[in-house]
């Protein structure tokens, strides 16, 4: 099969996309639309003109990744915010089976722990609240009491999405980066629970880590979540002290923290000192409110929703990624060569993948494998072959093992722009 060459940084087609989103009295600093089409070769360039709002929808060719000055190793990715640190990956950066940890996006509430307060041989983990018996261990004590296991496990940012709504919602704006499948090693969370005897009584945990209030208030708590308990038991979340084998980064949650996969990140603890497990729904910091809820029906755009009709998100939705080739690719016309990504659906499975090429009249089925455990991403991948010289955009959808689908569309508005999983698009230009 072929395979598609990516385009340069300084392509035509990126000086179009910004003269099509720059203020009108700014569009003199960049070169005339037929002047950027000429320099472009005239490939597809009707099609590219009405495209350019639908693929900012989409995800499709704005977004170009750049350099992270913020954080250790992690080249190439895109800074959202400084202030507290959220970083996400373009998805090109995603191909890899299981994720590199200088590939991991970041999501930051708060300001990490000094690096002279992490010393991974005095971290302490506390287990207390309505349990028999209320546990302080030890990196080391986990390690020599309990089985250590290791798992790759999907971690996403509910808010992975939110750069396409409208009207926009507050937050970082991620488009699709904020996911990520490495390989997790640790004990099961559930294995610490029953070792200090959840008592019947339990509704709900309460996460705790060292992160710092960004005021630097030490009485104020940056993030503090939870999950109901029968979440907790699941056998598959961990409370993890490396990344693929290897120290997790610092940004990542070094030296310990909770991995809750199929829900969203904001649940999975870093920094992680303590667990509490309590008789009601944890009231912890982001736990309430609009924070992590959607309305319990649907809202028409713009609403401004009461809190006392938002719910918590548990499950996020069935997603895929295309991976492969980059947007903005060229390749040989009438040349078959592969499509590929992820895909993941929460507590769900995937069942069935599928790429479109002309705009979601026909479908392609894709070759789709089964996940290396139960919270792995499932890899596709799809031959396709461009049928003539143009433009093209490359439409991904997975549907899960409960049959739903993903939207082409942003689904259901919400104020905080939590669980868009529309299709995720990319543009070739067969040339």
């Amino acid at each position: 099969m072929a395979e598609a060459v990516v385009r340069d940084r300084d392509d035509p087609v990126d000086q179009l996309l910004r003269r099509e989103r720059m203020p009108t009295e700014d569009k003199s600093k960049l070169p005339t639309r037929r002047a950027i089409l000429t320099a472009s070769g005239g490939v597809g360039a009707i099609a590219a003109i009405g495209s350019i709002d639908h693929l900012s929808a989409g995800g499709g060719l704005v977004g170009k990744a750049h350099a992270s000055e913020n954080a250790s190793g992690k080249e190439g990715l895109t800074v959202l915010n400084d202030r507290p640190l959220n970083i996400e990956t373009p998805a090109h950066l995603l191909d890899d089976n299981v994720t590199p940890a200088h590939r991991m996006f970041v999501r930051n509430n708060g300001l990490p722990p000094s690096p002279t307060d992490v010393e991974p041989e005095a971290w302490t983990l506390s287990i207390d609240g309505l349990v028999d018996t209320p546990l302080t261990l030890s990196i080391a004590d986990l390690k020599e009491k309990f089985e250590t296991v290791t798992l790759q496990l999907q971690l996403e940012c509910a808010g992975n999405g939110r750069k396409y709504f409208s009207p926009g919602a507050s937050g970082n704006q991620w488009t699709f980066g904020a996911i990520a499948c490495p390989e997790w090693t640790g004990v099961r969370l559930a294995d610490v629970l029953k070792a200090a005897g959840v008592r019947p009584e339990a509704v709900y945990t309460a996460h705790y880590g060292a992160d710092i209030h960004l005021t630097g208030d030490p009485a104020k708590e940056p993030i503090s979540r939870g999950v109901p308990i029968e979440k907790a038991l699941d056998p598959n979340n961990l409370i993890a002290w490396s990344i693929n084998g290897e120290a997790m980064p610092a940004d990542n949650g070094h030296p310990l923290r909770l991995v809750v996969p199929g829900w969203p990140g904001s649940c999975s603890q870093k920094w992680l000192t303590r667990i509490s497990i309590i008789d009601k729904v944890h009231d912890g910091a982001k736990m309430t409110g609009q924070s992590y809820r959607v309305p319990a029906y649907p809202v028409p755009r713009g609403t401004q929703v009461a809190d006392e009709d938002m719910q918590i998100i548990g499950s996020l939705p069935v997603r895929s990624l295309i991976t492969f080739p980059e947007t903005g690719a060229r390749v040989e016309p009438r040349s078959p060569f592969e499509v590929r990504g992820h895909a993941w659906a929460g507590d769900r499975s995937v069942a069935a993948m599928h790429v479109s090429i002309d705009h979601g009249k026909t479908w392609i089925e894709a070759e789709l494998s089964e996940p290396a455990n139960s919270y792995a991403w499932q890899h596709w991948r799809a031959a396709i072959t461009l049928p003539q010289a143009g433009y093209f955009e490359v439409w991904a959808r997975a549907t899960d093992s409960s049959g739903e689908m993903q939207p082409a569309t942003v689904p259901g508005w919400n104020p905080k722009g939590y669980l868009n999983n529309m299709q995720h698009r990319i543009a070739l230009y067969a040339v």
